[in-house]
């Protein structure tokens, strides 16, 4: 048996000697077999080599645009050095650039403007990847106010959520370009509508605006973290959306004030005839005053005529004076505005009329607080009394100083 296999093996191996063929497709599958194991490591080499030069290169990149993006981060304003700190854990309103806003905006076209004030000008926009039409507040570039404070209005503002506030949407700096951007108020100031020639704003609608007003000052003197100053509480800075709901606009740049003191100010803040005499005065800034420019609004509504009235002989007498001689004559209806013709609720009237003597009082230590003013006007509390004939003002130490941690949004002193 052993022999018959030995002679097998050495049969075949005859044969594949015998048989070129053979030989010749073994060494042939041997060499293509060579060539594939060499066609795949080379493969694999030049794969290793092109991503290597791919992540290097995405590196560089990288460091090339965090690097600008440094650079567009720190640079200067005014002097003053700017970095990234408004792009770091700010919800709610977005960085828009210059280029977004002047397309918004047509170039800030003067066909897109929308009024001017003591902080610079407003346009109309229209941001077409929001869909959305906006107000853009262009700084004026003789306005004072610097990165810091620009910095602290945004963070405070963005944090503000009241019914009765203008929303703000975002912000942007470019170059030595401040910027805020705005919901788009539809029906303007209540500035142009209390004083049309062609239209007068009804009763009920007024009302509803003054309650919209004290409410959005409740929010920021009491319901707030920290309280919250306006200080240029006017007609012009309340505006009208498409529905007619007042919000509180124009809010300036936000100064923090030291625990249990009042706000000294290097410059006068606010309107004239809005401004508590007291507060222009000494130079300072409270809640109290606050509450005299909502007083001042408040008879202005009722009885359509401007802080500053002039008399029949040239002389001016303040609104807050003329109201107040009708009341301790016991005839303050007669001060309504008379193109209502009397379509209006008395009591209503009365009311706002005496609430804003009241928070007008030429004693800051006499005036309510925006509580207490508000419990008045919804009829959650009875009417004040007040002295038959305006006190004459005494400026003495502050009787209410201000609690800690109180917000001022300043503005600079402008004209109606």
């Amino acid at each position: 048996m052993i022999l018959s296999r030995m002679y097998v093996f050495h049969h075949r191996f005859h044969v594949f000697h015998a048989d070129p063929t053979w030989a010749k497709l073994i060494v042939g599958a041997a060499l293509v077999t060579w060539a594939l194991v060499v066609l795949i490591l080379a493969l694999c080499i030049i794969s290793c080599i092109c991503l290597c030069l791919c992540c290097h290169r995405r590196r560089r990149s990288n460091t090339k645009k965090t690097k600008q993006s440094l650079k567009a981060l720190t640079t200067l304003f005014r002097g003053e050095l700017v970095d990234g700190e408004l792009d770091q854990g700010l919800s709610g309103p977005r960085r828009f650039s210059f280029e977004e806003l002047a397309a918004a905006t047509d170039n800030f076209s003067n066909d897109r403007a929308l009024g001017r004030g003591g902080f610079g000008s407003v346009y109309q926009g229209f941001m077409s990847d929001m869909n959305r039409e906006v107000a853009v507040k262009k700084v004026s570039e003789t306005s004072h106010q610097g990165w810091k404070e620009f910095l602290s209005e945004v963070r405070i503002i963005s944090r503000l959520r009241h019914r009765n506030l203008v929303q703000l949407i975002g912000w942007c700096h470019g170059g030595d370009e401040l910027l805020l951007v705005y919901e788009l108020m539809h029906n303007g100031s209540l500035d142009t509508h209390l004083y049309r020639s062609d239209y007068v704003l009804t009763w009920p609608t007024r009302y509803e605006i003054v309650l919209g007003i004290g409410s959005a000052l409740l929010y920021l003197h009491q319901d707030t973290e920290q309280r919250v100053v306006h200080r240029d509480i006017k007609p012009s800075n309340i505006m009208l959306d498409a529905s007619f709901t007042a919000k509180l606009g124009d809010f300036g740049l936000v100064r923090l004030i030291n625990d249990g003191q009042i706000s000294y100010m290097t410059d006068t803040a606010g309107t004239m005839g809005y401004i508590d005499p007291e507060s222009m005065l000494a130079g300072t800034a409270s809640v109290e005053s606050d509450v005299y420019s909502f007083g001042v609004l408040l008879l202005e509504v009722a009885c359509g005529r401007r802080p500053a009235l002039v008399q029949e002989d040239g002389g001016a007498v303040h609104l807050v004076s003329w109201v107040w001689d009708l009341y301790g004559g016991g005839s303050i209806r007669a001060a309504a505005d008379e193109r209502l013709r009397g379509e209006f609720d008395g009591a209503e009237m009365e009311g706002v009329m005496v609430v804003g003597l009241w928070c007008a009082h030429p004693d800051r230590g006499m005036r309510p607080s925006i509580r207490q003013a508000m419990n008045v006007l919804r009829f959650e509390a009875p009417l004040p009394s007040l002295p038959a004939k305006m006190p004459v003002a005494t400026y003495g130490p502050p009787t209410n100083p201000l609690t800690s941690g109180t917000l001022v949004l300043s503005s600079s002193i402008s004209g109606r």
